[in-house]
């Protein structure tokens, strides 16, 4: 018996962010150092900045904003953020678009 295999079937994404609040719009930026530079048009205040943050990401990458999770970095500038339910070619094409917007 052939084993089934379920492309749709993915495992999660995990993007390293550096969060820069108060921003004119929301934009995710390659950084220098490796990390995602993303600018929120939120403040860092009762947690507005990371509702933007998550709601930004599961718009930018076509997912349900169940699928976006912040792992940690709750109350700092340095993020770790789960996206599921991509494949890993749709992630790698939108933070390709992101990256030759930046330049």
């Amino acid at each position: 018996m052939r084993a089934l295999t379920r492309p749709f079937m993915t495992s999660p994404m995990i993007l390293y962010l550096h969060a820069k609040p108060n921003a004119r719009r929301n934009q995710l930026l390659p950084g220098s150092d490796g990390r995602w530079v993303v600018r929120l048009a939120a403040p860092p205040h009762e947690g507005q900045a990371n509702a933007v943050l998550l709601a930004f990401l599961a718009d930018l990458f076509g997912v349900p904003k169940r699928a976006v999770q912040l792992l940690s970095g709750h109350t700092a500038p340095f993020k770790k953020v789960e996206i599921s339910g991509l494949s890993d070619e749709a992630g790698a094409a939108v933070l390709a678009r992101c990256g030759a917007g930046a330049g």
